[in-house]
This record gives C-alpha cells, sequence and structure tokens, in this order.
C-alpha cells in the first residue's frame, strides 16, 4: 500500500519544521509522500523513524548504475504522463560456443557503430559474454578478455559460481553485470555481486519464482539487482516486461522495481529483421537492457532515433547545437543558408540540402528549440538574432560567399536582415523545405 501523508505525520514530531514553517509538519509530510522531497531532508525525524519510513517513501523503481551509465529509475508507465528517465542500453550477444571469428566480428561490427545526433554520443553500450555449459573455465575467460578489450560495459552470463568469480576478477576494472543468480546459486552469486560492488542479474523460470528469488536476495541486503525476462517466447518475453514495470510502478511492488534485461538471441535467434522489430518494441516497453545477436550501422540508425525521441523530455523540444554545417562539401566560398535550431528542422532542411547536391553552409540560430514560424513569433527568430548568430559563430570571417538564403516562411525579415547585414545579398529561400532542390540546383 502507498504511503500517505498522514501516515508519514504519525511517526513524525509536532515541532516547527524547517523546511515548511508548518507547526504540524504536515506540509512536509504530503510532499515526501508525493514524492517531492526526500524524508531525510526532515530535520527533527529520529534515526528510528527514518529507517522505518526510508524505503517505504523511496521511488518505486530503484535506480541502477552500471559504470556511466544509469539504468530504472522510471516513475510512470507512459512516456507522455511525465518523461521517461534512464534511456534503454543495447548490446551484443558474445558466447564462448561460438566460433572465435565470429565473435570477433560481431566485436568488431558493434564498434562501427559511433555517430552522434543532436549533441548524443550513440554506440552500442553493453556487451553481453555468454558461458556455455560445454566449455571450459578457461574458453570463457579468454572470451572475457576479448570483450574487455572492446571497452563496453560487460554483462558476464555465467551461472556457475567457480567461474563467475574467476570472471569477475578477469573483467576488472571494467564495469560490468554478474548475470547469473537463480535459486540455485543466488547466495554464491550474491556474495561474488557484493564484493565486486557489480549489479546482479537474476533469472527466474517464470515471474512467481523471479519475485521469491529477488526477495531472499533483498533479504541478504541486495538491491543492486537486475531482472532478466523470460525468453522462451515473444509473448511471454513482452507481457513479462510488461508486468514488472506495471507492478512496480503501479502497484509499488517493490521486488519487481528494478531495471530488466531482454535477451534477442534467445527469443528471435539469427533473424536480424524480427529483432530490428522486437528492439523498437521492448525499447518502448520496457526493456532496460536489449541485446542482440549483432549490431551494425543500418540496424542501428533509425533505433537510435527513436530511442533518443522517447527517452527525451516531452516537454522540452530536442535541440541541434548552433553552428555552421558544412553540406554536400561546401567551403568558404559557397552560400549560406539560415534556419532554426529545432532538431525536425534541422534534419528537414539538411536532408533536402544533401539531396540537391548543391554546396551549401547551413547556419543554425539558437531559437529556443522553436520552429521557424513559432520562433518568429515569439522573438527568438529576428534580424537581431540572426546577425548576432554570424558574429558569434563568426561566419564573416570564415565565409567569403555573402549571400545568405532566408527561410520562406519569415520573408517579412528580408528587409530588417539587409539592414543589419548591408554587406550581405539576401534572398528568400521556398516556404517548404522539399522546394529547395529544384531552387537550389536552378540558381
Amino acid at each position: 500500500m502507498a504511503l500517505k501523508g498522514l501516515d508519514i505525520f504519525k511517526l513524525s514530531p509536532k515541532t516547527n519544521c524547517k523546511e515548511c514553517g508548518c507547526p504540524t509538519c504536515m506540509a512536509f509530510c504530503m510532499k515526501v509522500a508525493q514524492g517531492a522531497v526526500p524524508i531525510e531532508k526532515c530535520p527533527h525525524m529520529s534515526a528510528d523513524a527514518l529507517a522505518l519510513l526510508s524505503d517505504q517513501t523511496a521511488p518505486p523503481m530503484k535506480t541502477v548504475e552500471l559504470g556511466n551509465y544509469k539504468l530504472g529509475g522510471e516513475t510512470v508507465m507512459f512516456r507522455h504522463e511525465k518523461t521517461f528517465v534512464s534511456h534503454t542500453l543495447y548490446g551484443v550477444f558474445t558466447c564462448d560456443g561460438l566460433d572465435a571469428a565470429e565473435n570477433e566480428k560481431r566485436i568488431a561490427d558493434m564498434q562501427k557503430v559511433d555517430y552522434d545526433r543532436i549533441g548524443e554520443h550513440m554506440t552500442v553500450e553493453t556487451l553481453y559474454v555468454n558461458h556455455s555449459d560445454k566449455k571450459s573455465a578457461d574458453d570463457y575467460l579468454a572470451l572475457v578478455e576479448k570483450a574487455k578489450a572492446s571497452g563496453r560495459v560487460l554483462i558476464l552470463s555465467v551461472k556457475d559460481p567457480a567461474i563467475a568469480e574467476k570472471a569477475v576478477a578477469a573483467a576488472a576494472p571494467c564495469a560490468f553485470v554478474l548475470n547469473g543468480a537463480t535459486k540455485e546459486n543466488f547466495e554464491e552469486m550474491n556474495r561474488i555481486a557484493t564484493a565486486a560492488n557489480a549489479p546482479l542479474g537474476v533469472f527466474g523460470e517464470n515471474l512467481d519464482d523471479l519475485y521469491d528469488l529477488v526477495t531472499k536476495l533483498e533479504g541478504l541486503g541486495n538491491k543492486n539487482l537486475i531482472l532478466n525476462v523470460s525468453c522462451d517466447s515473444i509473448k511471454n518475453a513482452f507481457a513479462d516486461a510488461v508486468k514488472i514495470r506495471r507492478a512496480a510502478l503501479k502497484n509499488n511492488d517493490r521486488p519487481f522495481g528494478y531495471p530488466t534485461i531482454v535477451n534477442l538471441h534467445k527469443i528471435a535467434r539469427d533473424d536480424k529483421h524480427m529483432q530490428a522489430a522486437l528492439a523498437s518494441l521492448f525499447t518502448a516497453r520496457y526493456g532496460s537492457i536489449v541485446i542482440f545477436d549483432e549490431m551494425d550501422y543500418a540496424k542501428a540508425l533509425p533505433l537510435y532515433g527513436l530511442r533518443q525521441n522517447l527517452f527525451t523530455d516531452p516537454q522540452k523540444p530536442m535541440k541541434v547545437e548552433p553552428g555552421i554545417y558544412p553540406l554536400n562539401g561546401a567551403g568558404p566560398d559557397d552560400i549560406c543558408a539560415v534556419t532554426v535550431d529545432f532538431a525536425l528542422t534541422y534534419f528537414v532542411v539538411s536532408g533536402e540540402i544533401e539531396r540537391s547536391g548543391v554546396p551549401c553552409n547551413l547556419i543554425i540560430s539558437d531559437a529556443g528549440g522553436y520552429s521557424v514560424l513559432t520562433a518568429w513569433a515569439a522573438g527568438k527568430f529576428s534580424a537581431s538574432s540572426i546577425a548576432k548568430t554570424l558574429e558569434e559563430l563568426g561566419v564573416n570571417e570564415k565565409i567569403r560567399n555573402r549571400t545568405l538564403l532566408l527561410p520562406g516562411k519569415v520573408a517579412v525579415l528580408k528587409g530588417e536582415v539587409e539592414a543589419k547585414l548591408p554587406d550581405w545579398k539576401i534572398e528568400i529561400a521556398p516556404r517548404e523545405a522539399v522546394q529547395l532542390v529544384k531552387y537550389l540546383k536552378d540558381r
């Protein structure tokens, strides 16, 4: 049952609260119950009361740190309710049961996925290192060493505690998940993961078994856990992912308040098209880490774009950095075009310019992430802001050509821009980006 403000009030003192100034602390208690402030903020709460209430007032889904990344910490089921917090991480499956050449190829292809989009550096963040029961400890440790050289976060999937202990030592100092706790070995695996201060991946035959095992691990003091969803079918994997998230956020069922791993290698082995479709599904609902057989640049591009859209605050527009973007090999002697920093505008305009094949220096002005007309109406895209952008970016020093294309939807600014930039020839581009191709080729 969710903790209510009145429940906290029964355990809190009736002195003047420094946080809210309320003589009864009622306002502060209600803020704690709503998750607006942590219970530790109360200067009058006794140590016993803090210990009793800290777990009950904690967020329903824990945040698990994994190297430079964070998993979990979600507070809503759907992005439009508020926002998603920790974006899904992607990984590639390797196994000591595969040919060494195949493992090396997967690691090499994975490292080619490396590009920047709207201020985010996009790579394959994790490497799943699986131990086959048919292989020896030496085979597995050799694969761990190869995986370690990739510089990615490792997911050490091994269920033999003796081999797991050696693998943990071999993986250090890389960040890793020890992914192998079951009802048969959880005590030993918990000891190894706790000693290494690493998240422990938990397997259950079904959701009931998974719940019981997490409860036992929490009883041992370990709350640094990641849950493996069912991998016997697509239907069960999706059902598990949704049920786990719903139980944590809607029912406040804390044993399910942890991030999840979805292993597409087991669900859709060797079917790259199905894996691409399922990756989209589990990025939205609700895989914290999604594992592929392999990852290539073509598969990654649309998937990372989807992830970036989903895990961006819907209340904050996506923006690109102001700057000079030379397209089609543009240089100092080629024309310039100016537009706003709204990400959608940038991609549409830059795409059409690239399609034209005409060299053009695209200048992005800081407009608060608004579209052209909205920014103009709000006073964020004006003759003054355009002139200021050119000055701050040093366009006059970097570009010799003095022709500037102005978006057609703000043709009304032409005279003001000419007054601000007397040395420039101002031209009005078409109103729609799709018309840029013909316009640029004709001119």
